[in-house]
């Protein structure tokens, strides 16, 4: 039976995670992960995280499931979080999932189930895990342009072109900041440029937001997100709790289905348990438990909260460091896009083959395609980097 399967190839993040770490030089820098970690290389558990964790095992007296969908205060609790009003709560439908990548999983299945012909417009580039699922269910993908290589900005007039070509029933892919792989970000005048032509060609958005908090704030990471919900009459958000509450390995993420009226919402949320269930059954509630917990205490909330602004902070200090210091060795502001871009990425816009060098010349581990991890970086690592980028030429 097995003789059939085919060799898979490496993952790419994967395969440069074991080189990094096989490789014995005492200088090296791993920017290709994406997880955050401090100054000292370390990805922490977060204050409140840790003291929800010590109610949580004081309190908790049973580990019977919660539901196929998960707990529904979970549920409530990351819709606030997400779109704080920004759509009546009896129009989203929403599921718990094993992480964002869950979330992503279920909302291509439920458009495959529910649109079998339906065309997914995806940025180019984008997070590779969604072409690797789209591609594994079947599913049509056209890209459209979105990072600009030569500005290192968003290419807003290339995307709109591509955009336009939606038709009724397809699902244009959007990121709701903090865009992986490139740090390029929409402003909220092109938001709503985007907004307009959805509108206008009936296409539904599927906003994928994986680092709110990350960016320019809670708030301000939402907004997007809440005024695209807000204005359209579907619309799908796949919610990731691992980079803002730091809980990567528990797997917790939201499906969130918008529909214009209860009975659709209904019906959503029946086959939203439907896909659960065919799937792995019930999500994982340890991770949804701590969120629930942090976001409904005032004072867990608010220490959290506070965490998350001094991560936050710490990545834009990084980003202005490592602009400024390319500015001092190369003598121009070409770098300058750099503190610009938000979130745990920038992409060099640079070619495999330079990347590849700094890698062998300098240590530096970042994924070919030059997005590299700004939270891989420390005071003493920036100046490295830079050195290496102007050796480069890039």
């Amino acid at each position: 039976m097995f003789e059939t399967l085919e060799d898979r190839p490496v993952d790419g993040i994967l395969r440069l995670m074991q080189e990094y770490r096989d490789d014995p030089r005492e200088v090296k820098i791993d920017l290709g992960v994406g997880v955050y970690k401090d100054a000292t290389g370390l990805t922490p558990v977060m204050r409140a995280v840790k003291a929800a964790e010590h109610q949580l095992w004081e309190t908790q007296d049973s580990k019977v499931y919660t539901g196929l969908t998960g707990d529904p205060a979970f549920a409530d609790a990351l819709i606030g979080l997400v779109l704080d009003g920004a759509v009546p709560r009896e129009k989203i439908a929403a599921a718990a999932t094993p992480g964002g990548t869950g979330a992503v999983r279920q909302a291509f299945e439920l458009i495959r189930l529910a649109r079998p012909d339906a065309r997914v417009f995806v940025s180019d580039p984008t997070w590779p895990n969604h072409l690797s699922i789209l591609s594994y269910l079947g599913m049509e993908m056209i890209p459209y342009r979105y990072f600009d290589e030569e500005s290192r900005g968003v290419d807003f007039d290339g995307m709109i072109a591509d955009i336009r070509k939606a038709k009724p029933g397809d699902v244009v892919l959007l990121h709701g900041c903090c865009h992986n792989p490139t740090g390029a970000n929409l402003n909220m005048t092109e938001w709503q440029a985007v907004l307009d032509v959805l509108l206008e060609t009936g296409a539904v958005p599927m906003i994928d937001i994986a680092y709110q908090g990350f960016g320019d704030g809670l708030e301000e990471d939402a907004a997007a997100t809440r005024l695209v919900a807000s204005s359209v009459p579907e619309c799908l958000i796949a919610a990731s709790c691992s980079k803002n509450f730091g809980i990567y390995r528990e797997r917790t993420g939201l499906l969130m289905a918008i529909s214009s009226n209860a009975d659709a919402r209904k019906r959503n949320q029946d086959t939203l348990a439907f896909l659960n269930r065919q799937n792995f059954s019930f999500p994982p509630d340890h991770g949804a438990r701590l969120v629930t917990m942090i976001l409904n205490d005032d004072a867990l909330r608010a220490d959290w909260m506070a965490e998350l602004e001094e991560v936050r902070t710490s990545m834009l200090g990084l980003r202005q460091q490592l602009a400024d210091e390319l500015q001092r060795l190369s003598g121009s502001d070409r770098f300058g896009f750099l503190a610009q871009h938000r979130g745990m990425f920038s992409r060099l816009g640079t070619t495999p083959e330079k990347v590849a060098e700094m890698r062998r010349d300098s240590g530096i581990y970042m994924v070919a395609d030059s997005r590299m991890n700004i939270a891989g970086l420390n005071a003493q690592t920036i100046p490295v980097l830079a050195r290496a980028i102007i050796d480069a030429g890039i």
